[in-house]
Order: structure tokens, then C-alpha cells, then sequence
């Protein structure tokens, strides 16, 4: 007989649950970091373009080409851009702090479950 204890099929789910879980914390977590980047470079260029006059040129990326573009227009589809971002940013914000409420609560459950287990 060896030293290995069966864990039962309940709390063997719970664990398959609980690596799930934490696979979209973590999936949740790196998409929240990459609109956080993103945010931030779109900050930068309103930043940049408050700076300049109207008649100053503004080019903006299309593809692998540029475009000359009005410093109004551009202006104004960043705004746009950084409120989606920031709308974004907050909503994956309350489904992590939601996830890992859940991931905390089941792994306190499965360490009860795990000590009820006689050895």
C-alpha cells in the first residue's frame, strides 16, 4: 500500500475549479495591464498634441503608411479612444477583484475540505 491519499472525485473538482479560476485571473489580469499600457501611450499623445498649434502637422499611423491628419480630429479620437480605455480598464478592475473573491473562497473551502481527510 502506498503513502498516497486518494483525494475524493468533490474536492478533485473543486481543484480543476480553482485552476480555472485562477487561469482567468491571471488571463484578466495581463488583458487590464495591456489597457493600462495603452491608456497611458494614448495620455502621452493628447499630452503631445495639447502642446502643438493647429497649424503644426500631425501625421497619424495607418497600417504601414502615415497619414496627415488635423490636430483637431486626432485630438478629439483619442479623447474618445482613452474613455473607452478608461471605461475598459474599470470594468476588468471589478471582474478581477470579483475573481479573486471567488478564487480566495474556494481555496479557504478546499483547505477545510483538505483537513478533514484522515491521513
Amino acid at each position: 500500500m502506498s503513502g498516497e491519499v486518494q483525494l475524493p472525485p468533490q474536492i478533485q473538482e473543486q481543484l480543476v475549479r480553482l485552476q480555472q479560476m485562477q487561469q482567468t485571473l491571471q488571463a484578466v489580469a495581463t488583458q487590464k495591464q495591456q489597457l493600462e499600457l495603452e491608456l497611458a501611450e494614448v495620455d502621452k499623445g493628447i499630452e503631445e498634441l495639447e502642446k502643438v498649434d493647429d497649424a503644426a502637422p500631425v501625421y497619424k499611423t495607418t497600417g504601414s503608411i502615415l497619414i496627415k491628419v488635423e490636430r483637431v480630429s486626432i485630438l478629439e479620437e483619442l479623447k474618445e479612444r482613452k474613455e473607452l480605455l478608461t471605461t475598459r480598464v474599470s470594468v476588468l478592475s471589478k471582474q478581477e477583484g470579483r475573481v479573486k473573491s471567488k478564487v480566495k473562497d474556494l481555496q479557504m473551502k478546499l483547505q477545510d475540505r483538505l483537513k478533514e481527510i484522515p491521513k
